[in-house]
């Protein structure tokens, strides 16, 4: 029976009968079981549910020393991206400035804000309720590093002021590069994530880099491309973690 534990919430894939609800109540000592109805679709990601068992839906999730608030009927939550969330708790300074430009509640920005200590992470969400979560989770960890924004990435007017620019966003990624460079300092590293086909997972997201980075006067003076998960049939999530300098 396979299921996924959020907080105290336990998240299935399908349909349960008493015993198996009763099992995993158990097993688990959750407060609510929910059912994803449909595939997670849209711009915000937005779940649908159906509560199978209980009645709360928002809980406090721990992972790796974290507090993240959420609902998670209105709030999508990958247990796939567990080691990218750690990887990136340690991947800045205290000598940074960082750009969250997709933060949602905060999966990469709390991490990274608690470890890595950087002086600001700028966390920009445009989505109205991942923004409240965002928020509170910044509040829960008790993080004054960390400036939320509520807005489209592409409506914030910071420019010149990142070492290290956040793209934790899989659907047309590509597409808001150019904001990534007008944040980017004269030298500095973007997180590129991207979903491509296998067989051109080490070619086609290196070739966008290089191709925005020339339009907007830098050049790739280093990278790394890393798989995050299966995404799907033959297809991969991944991030390249590509420094730039100005040209």
């Amino acid at each position: 029976m396979k299921y996924q534990k959020v907080g105290d919430v336990v998240i299935v894939k399908k349909e349960l009968n008493e015993e198996e609800i009763k099992e995993i109540v158990k097993r688990t000592k959750c407060k609510t079981i929910v059912l994803y109805t449909t595939q997670i679709t849209g711009e915000f990601r937005t779940p649908h549910v159906k509560i199978l068992f209980g009645e709360e839906t928002e809980t406090i999730h721990k992972e790796y020393g974290c507090l993240f608030k959420l609902d998670v009927a209105k709030i999508m939550w990958s247990q796939g991206n567990i080691e990218e969330r750690k990887r990136m708790a340690h991947i800045s300074n205290k000598n940074e400035v960082v750009v969250d430009m997709f933060a949602g509640i905060g999966y990469f920005t709390i991490p990274l804000a608690k470890y890595s200590k950087p002086k600001l992470v700028y966390a920009i969400e445009k989505n109205p309720i991942a923004y409240h979560y965002l928020c509170e989770n910044t509040k829960l960890n008790k993080l004054n590093n960390v400036v939320p924004i509520l807005s489209d990435n592409r409506d914030v007017e910071l420019k010149d002021i990142a070492d290290r620019v956040i793209m934790g966003y899989v659907h047309k990624t590509h597409k808001f590069l150019d904001k990534a460079f007008e944040f980017l300092k004269n030298k500095g590293v973007i997180h590129y994530h991207e979903t491509v086909a296998e067989k051109i997972m080490y070619e086609r997201p290196i070739e966008r880099l290089k191709f925005y980075a020339e339009k907007n006067g830098y050049k790739l003076i280093n990278y790394k491309v890393g798989k995050i998960k299966k995404y799907a049939p033959g297809v991969w999530h991944v991030v390249v973690d590509a420094e730039f300098e100005k040209t």
